[in-house]
C-alpha cells in the first residue's frame, strides 16, 4: 500500500481545480434530451468522443433511440447506432483497432422489468457501427455463467478482454473480474464479494497503465486495487476516494470520478464528490474538480470519465442526466 494511502486517511478535498466546466458542449438532435449516462470513451484518433446514453431517461428498454453516440471535437453528433439492442448502457471502451465495446449492465431495471432475453451482455461494434459479436448470455447468468450486471470493460495489449461484474453491495453478491481471449473464450475469473484484502464490492471501473498494471475501481470498498496479469495485488489506493470511473492516459496521468461520496454515501461523507487527477506512477493527487452540488440525495457529478489527446476531460453524469467537458484554464 502506498505510504500516503490508508482506509482511515484524511479526505483529499483541497487540491486546486485548473479546469473550466463547459456545459452543453455536445449537441443532441432537436427534440432529444440527455438521459443518464456513465459511459464515455475516446476514439482511436484521440479526438472523437464516444458516449453511450440511456435514451433520454435511465434505460432504453422501451425506446427506439440509438444509445451509442459519436461526437467530433466541436460537439457535433456525427454517428449513432445500437437502437433496440441495449437496456442500460453502463460502460464503453474503444480498443486498439478502433472497435467499440458497450456494456449493458441492465442494472437500472429491476429483475421483473427487464425484457426476457436481453441485457447483461457486452456488445462489440466496428468503428463504423456494424455489429460484430457479443459476450455473455442474453438475459444474464451467474456463477459459472456470465454476466450478471457487468459494469466495465477494457482490452489488454495482447487483445485479452477484461470485464468487471457486479453492481450490488449486498453480502454474497457477485463481484469479480473475468478475462476472455480476443475471440471471447473465458480464460479466468478472479474475485469474490467482500470487504477484506483482495475482495471486491461493486468493481465498477477498469484501466491499464503503461506498465500493463490493471487498476480496478473497487467502488463499494472506497478504493482502487492495482493488480498484475495474474491478479496479484501490487497496491491499494484510497486517496482517489470512491471510484465510479477511471481513465489513465498515455503519460500515466490518472483521472478518477467519484459520484457517490458525501451526502450520497454518509459512511464516506467527509470526502467530496468530483474528479480527482494525479499520477498513476506515484499515486499523488494533484488536482480536483469538485461536484458543485453540495448535498444531493443520489449519485451526483461524473460517474464515467475520459480524456482526449488534447487533455480535455469528459464527465458522464447519471444523477444530473448530463454530459460535461472540462478544459484547462488559460
Amino acid at each position: 500500500m502506498d505510504a500516503q494511502s490508508s482506509p482511515t486517511m484524511p479526505p483529499v478535498n483541497d487540491k486546486p481545480n485548473p479546469y473550466t466546466t463547459v456545459e452543453g458542449w455536445a449537441k443532441l438532435p432537436d427534440g432529444r434530451t440527455w438521459g443518464s449516462t456513465s459511459a464515455v470513451a475516446i476514439d482511436k484518433d484521440g479526438k472523437h468522443i464516444w458516449v453511450a446514453e440511456r435514451c433520454s431517461v435511465n434505460n432504453c428498454a422501451s425506446s427506439t433511440l440509438a444509445p451509442v453516440l459519436k461526437f467530433d471535437q466541436s460537439g457535433k453528433l456525427v454517428a449513432s447506432f445500437g437502437a433496440g439492442m441495449i437496456l442500460s448502457p453502463h460502460g464503453i471502451h474503444v480498443d486498439r483497432d478502433g472497435n467499440i465495446w458497450v456494456v449493458d449492465c441492465a442494472c437500472t431495471l429491476g429483475a421483473t422489468q427487464a425484457p426476457a432475453g436481453k441485457g447483461h451482455q457486452i456488445h462489440k461494434f466496428s468503428p463504423t457501427g456494424s455489429y460484430l459479436m457479443s459476450l455473455g448470455k442474453p438475459g444474464g447468468g451467474r456463477d459459472t455463467a456470465f454476466f450478471w450486471q457487468p459494469n466495465a470493460i477494457v482490452t489488454a495489449s495482447n487483445g485479452d478482454i477484461y470485464v468487471a461484474e457486479g453492481h450490488s453491495s449486498r453480502a454474497g453478491a457477485n463481484a469479480r473480474v473475468l478475462v476472455f481471449d480476443k475471440n471471447g473464450t473465458l480464460k479466468k475469473s478472479w474475485g469474490t464479494w467482500g470487504k477484506g484484502e483482495g475482495q471486491l464490492d461493486q468493481p465498477h471501473a477498469l484501466a491499464f497503465d503503461s506498465k500493463g498494471r490493471l487498476f480496478i475501481g473497487d467502488r463499494g470498498n472506497d478504493r482502487i486495487l492495482i493488480v498484475d496479469k495474474d491478479f496479484k495485488i501490487l497496491d491499494t489506493w484510497y486517496q482517489f476516494s470512491r471510484p465510479s470511473g477511471i481513465w489513465i492516459d498515455k503519460s500515466d496521468n490518472i483521472y478518477v470520478a467519484d459520484s457517490e461520496s458525501g451526502s450520497v454515501n454518509p459512511p464516506h461523507g467527509a470526502w467530496t464528490r468530483g474528479i480527482r487527477i494525479g499520477s498513476a506512477k506515484t499515486g499523488e493527487v494533484t488536482a480536483f474538480i469538485p461536484d458543485p452540488e453540495t448535498k444531493p440525495a443520489n449519485t451526483s457529478s461524473a460517474e464515467g470519465v475520459a480524456v482526449d489527446a488534447a487533455g480535455n476531460i469528459y464527465g458522464a453524469e447519471v444523477g444530473q442526466k448530463a454530459f460535461k467537458r472540462y478544459e484547462r484554464k488559460k
